[in-house]
C-alpha cells in the first residue's frame, strides 16, 4: 500500500533542524523546539506504527519513480518499530539535553546536529534502497562526528579520531560491497535484489560480497574485533551525546544485518558459522572488559559490546525464533542502554565524577532517584519479570535446538557478568559512604528545582517505557513474532515493493 506518511518521521527531524539553524544564538529557543520538535515526531511515529501494525508494508516511491528504478521507502513492522523506539529516545535525550549541556555547545550547533543525526536514523530504517541505506549512514557519521568533538576536549577528539577512523573504514567496505552487488545484479533496491541475487551463478563472488557487508555492518555495530573503538569514544562526549550513541547508534548496524541479511544475503552455513564465532567472542571481549572498568560511562561502553554478541548470536542461528530473541533483545537494548547513559549523566552531576572508587553515598542522599536508577540497573541485568529477562529465553531454546553450547556458555558467562558488574557499581556508588579524602562538587543540589525535574524526567519516562515492555511482553512478543516471520519470508515486503513485477 503507497503511504505517503512514511517519509513524516525524516521530515520532521529535517523541519526541526533547519528551523533551529535560524535561531543559532537562541540556545532558548533551540531547547523549546527541540523538544516540541521531538513530541511531534513521536506522535508521527506512534501513528506510522499503527498504521503499519493493522494494515501492513506501506511503500513510496520517491518522484513517483517505479521500484526498481527509483528510490523506494518501505514501513515494515521492523522499520516502524524502530523508527518509534528512535523518536521516544529522541524525546527523552532532548529533555535532557536542555538542562543537562553547557550554553556553549549549544552555541556550537547541538540541537540542529541532534536532529539531522535522528533524521539519518529514521531514513536508515525507512529506506528500501541499498545505496540509500549508505546515504543515510553517511548522515549519521558525519553527524555524530561533530556531536562527539562538540567543546573540543583533548579526551573528545582523541574519541573521535578513533571513532571516525573505524567508521570510514565500515562505509569503504559498505561501499565496495555495494558496488560488487550492483555489478553483479544491475539493482540497488533491496526487494529486486532480493530476487536478482537468486539468479547469479558465481556464488563465491556472492559469498565475498556477504563477507563485505559483514565486516562494514560488523564495525558500526562494534563486534569482535573491531570493536575497540567504541569503549575508547563513548566516554568522551557530554552525557546526552553518549545515551543518543549508546542507544541508537550501534543498533543501526545490526537493523542493517537483520534487513540484508534476511533479505538479500540468506546465511548459508558458512555465513551462520562466522557470525556465530563473531557473536560468541564478541559477547567474551565485552564481559571481560567490563570486570576491570572503574569508569561508569566506559563500563557501559564494553556492556553494549558484549550485549550486542546477544543480538549477532540470534541472527546466526537464523530461525524464527531466534530472530523472536534477536529483536525483542534489540528493542530492549535501545530503551535501556539510551537510559544507562542518561543515568550516568546524573550520576555525574551527584557526585561529580564518573568514577566509581571516588564515589559513594548515593542512596542515603538521594533514596529516590536511586531507586528509580535501580529499576534500570535491574532492567539492564534481566531480573525477571523485566525486559532484559525475555528475549534470553527465545536465545536460550534456540542456542539449545541447534545444539549451539558455546553460544549458550557465552550467553551465561555475559549473563553473570553484568549481574556482578551492575551489582558491583551499585554497591560502589550507592550503598558505600563516599571517601572521605575526596571531595567533589554536587552539582545537582544548587540546580533550581524545574532544572533537578527536567534532568530526572527523562530517565522516569525511559524506565515506564522499559517497564511497559517486561511487564507486558506478551504484546511485545506478538510484535516480534509479526517481524520474525516478515524476515524470515520476505515475500510480503517484495509484493509490497514491486507488486506484479515479480512475474
Amino acid at each position: 500500500m503507497i503511504d505517503n506518511h512514511i517519509l513524516a518521521p525524516i521530515l520532521v527531524q529535517l523541519f526541526t533542524a533547519i528551523m533551529q539553524l535560524a535561531f543559532w544564538r537562541k540556545t532558548l529557543t533551540q531547547r523549546y523546539l527541540s523538544v516540541g520538535g521531538s513530541l511531534i515526531g513521536l506522535m508521527v511515529a506512534f501513528r506510522l506504527f499503527g498504521r503499519v501494525h493493522e494494515s501492513g508494508i506501506l511503500t513510496i516511491n520517491a518522484a513517483n519513480w517505479d521500484a526498481p528504478f527509483g528510490i523506494v521507502f518501505v514501513a515494515d513492522l521492523l522499520s516502524v518499530t524502530l523508527v518509534l523506539l528512535t523518536s521516544i529516545a529522541c524525546f527523552a535525550v532532548s529533555i535532557f539535553s536542555s538542562v543537562g549541556l553547557s550554553r556553549q555547545r549549544m552555541l556550537y550547533g547541538y540541537f540542529p546536529i541532534f536532529h539531522f543525526l535522528i533524521m539519518g536514523l529514521h531514513g536508515a530504517f525507512l529506506t528500501g534502497d541499498i545505496f540509500n541505506l549508505y546515504v543515510f549512514f553517511e548522515v549519521i557519521i558525519i553527524s555524530s562526528f561533530v556531536l562527539m568533538t562538540l567543546g573540543g576536549r583533548k579526551a573528545q577528539l582523541e574519541g573521535a579520531v578513533k571513532y571516525m577512523a573505524m567508521n570510514i573504514l565500515a562505509s569503504m567496505f559498505f561501499l565496495t560491497g555495494i558496488g560488487i552487488l550492483y555489478g553483479i545484479t544491475g539493482s540497488l533496491n533491496m526487494a529486486d535484489l532480493s530476487i536478482r541475487i537468486q539468479e547469479v551463478q558465481n556464488t563465491a563472488l556472492v559469498g565475498i560480497t556477504a563477507c563485505f557487508f559483514i565486516i562494514g555492518f560488523g564495525i558500526k555495530s562494534a563486534v569482535f574485533p573491531l570493536y575497540y573503538w567504541l569503549p575508547s569514544s563513548y566516554h568522551t562526549p557530554p552525557s546526552a551525546v553518549a545515551a543518543t550513541f549508546g542507544g541508537l547508534l550501534t543498533k543501526v548496524g545490526i537493523y542493517a544485518m537483520l534487513r540484508v541479511f534476511s533479505l538479500i544475503f540468506v546465511p548459508d552455513e558458512f555465513t551462520r558459522t562466522l557470525l556465530m564465532v563473531i557473536a560468541v567472542l564478541t559477547i567474551l571481549t565485552g564481559a571481560f572488559g567490563a570486570l576491570i572498568k572503574t569508569n561508569i560511562r566506559r563500563l557501559f561502553s564494553y556492556l553494549i559490546v558484549c550485549h550486542i554478541g546477544f543480538m549477532v548470536g540470534g541472527i546466526a542461528m537464523f530461525s524464527k525464533v531466534a530472530l523472536m530473541g534477536a529483536v525483542f533483545y534489540l528493542i530492549h537494548d535501545i530503551m535501556v542502554k539510551t537510559n544507562m547513559f542518561l543515568v550516568a549523566g546524573v550520576i555525574r552531576q551527584l557526585g561529580g565524577t564518573m568514577d566509581m572508587n571516588k564515589l559513594g553515598g548515593l542512596y542515603r542522599d538521594y533514596p529516590k532517584i536511586s531507586l528509580l536508577i535501580a529499576l534500570v540497573l535491574f532492567s539492564l541485568v534481566g531480573i525477571p519479570p523485566l525486559s532484559g529477562f525475555w528475549p534470553k529465553i527465545f536465545l536460550f531454546q534456540e542456542a539449545f535446538n541447534q545444539h549451539q553450547y558455546f553460544y549458550v556458555v557465552a550467553l551465561i558467562i555475559g549473563s553473570f557478568v553484568t549481574l556482578y558488574v551492575i551489582a558491583n557499581m551499585w554497591a560502589q556508588v550507592f550503598w558505600k559512604n563516599p571517601p572521605a579524602s575526596e571531595d567533589l562538587e554536587n552539582r545537582f543540589a544548587p540546580m533550581p528545582p524545574y532544572k533537578k525535574i527536567l534532568m530526572v524526567l527523562p530517565i522516569g519516562l525511559m524506565t515506564l517505557v522499559t517497564l511497559y515492555i517486561g511487564l507486558n511482553a506478551e504484546a511485545i512478543v506478538n510484535v516480534t513474532d509479526i517481524i520474525s516471520t516478515q524476515l524470515m519470508d520476505p515475500s510480503a515486503y517484495i509484493d509490497a515493493v514491486l507488486g506484479n513485477k515479480t512475474d
